[in-house]
């Protein structure tokens, strides 16, 4: 006698990276650093509205690109992150130099809308999960919670350099701390790895940031001079030649796709 065969939906590929390597939260990490650079740059240049505008829209066209895609590919993917760095970062500016809101207040706020949208993620998807991202509406929640970490990451650096008065490198070195704790904590087993990811993920903004200002703004900022179109392609030169590497290596995209889960199912995994 036969048994029933179960249905089960057919294997798709994962649209983000697949494995989480040190490539990924080096690339991740200098998308920030160069984002923060790149928006002040085009703030002075073009002032705050036509800057925002051309950031909003750069930002649309290389996430439209993105989620045309229907597996991951390096170069889609960290185009859409770096266009998210530079608009997140407009985002959290605007609310201050704009109109007047201060570090703490706009902190708070993106630290709720992520809250809300990891909240509706989970309530919707039930997992947080990167690696179950295999379809559009996951992509999309993914990508809302990329932005919201922009923006709370941006005003979390701005509120440590500036309201606290740490200055660009402390608040770099203070951050490069606070990274390490996702990391400690999965280890220990006091965050599961979707809570480790996501946490570092968030702080990988302020510390990019940091690093960034640090080398951009004027001396008498506690910066080095290098100024901000400077430093914007020259990281902007290094991320190219990271993701040449990821794309030409998939070290990050096993050729294996992942199996799609039911939306019952939880992840654990980061």
């Amino acid at each position: 006698m036969s048994l029933p065969t179960v249905s089960r939906r057919p294997p798709a590929p994962v649209r983000v990276p697949a494995v989480i390597t040190p490539w990924f939260w080096a690339v991740k990490a200098l998308t920030t650093a160069m984002g923060e650079a790149a928006s002040d740059y085009m703030v002075k240049a073009f002032g705050p509205v036509p800057a925002v505008l051309a950031g909003f829209a750069v930002f649309s066209l290389a996430l439209v690109i993105q989620l045309r895609m229907r597996r991951y590919l390096a170069w889609t993917y960290w185009l859409a992150v770096s266009m998210v760095a530079v608009f997140g970062t407009q985002a959290a500016d605007v609310l201050h130099l704009k109109f007047g809101v201060p570090y703490m207040v706009s902190a708070t706020f993106y630290a709720v809308v992520l809250a809300v949208i990891f909240y509706i993620w989970d309530r919707s998807e039930h997992t947080l999960s990167i690696h179950s991202i295999y379809n559009a509406r996951r992509e999309l929640f993914y990508w809302a919670t990329v932005l919201a970490t922009f923006a709370l990451g941006t005003a979390l650096g701005d509120l440590t350099a500036i309201t606290f008065k740490l200055g660009y490198f402390d608040s770099g070195v203070l951050f490069l701390v606070v990274i390490a704790v996702p990391a400690l904590a999965l280890r220990v087993k006091a965050l599961s790895s979707v809570a480790a990811f996501w946490a570092a993920y968030v702080v990988t903004r302020p510390l990019g940031a940091s690093f960034a200002d640090y080398m951009s703004k004027p001396r008498a900022r506690s910066g080095l001079n290098w100024g901000d179109g400077p430093v914007t392609l020259g990281l902007g030169a290094v991320i190219v030649v990271l993701v040449a590497y990821l794309a030409a290596t998939r070290v990050d995209a096993p050729e294996a796709p992942a199996l799609s889960a039911g939306p019952a199912v939880r992840s654990q995994t980061a």
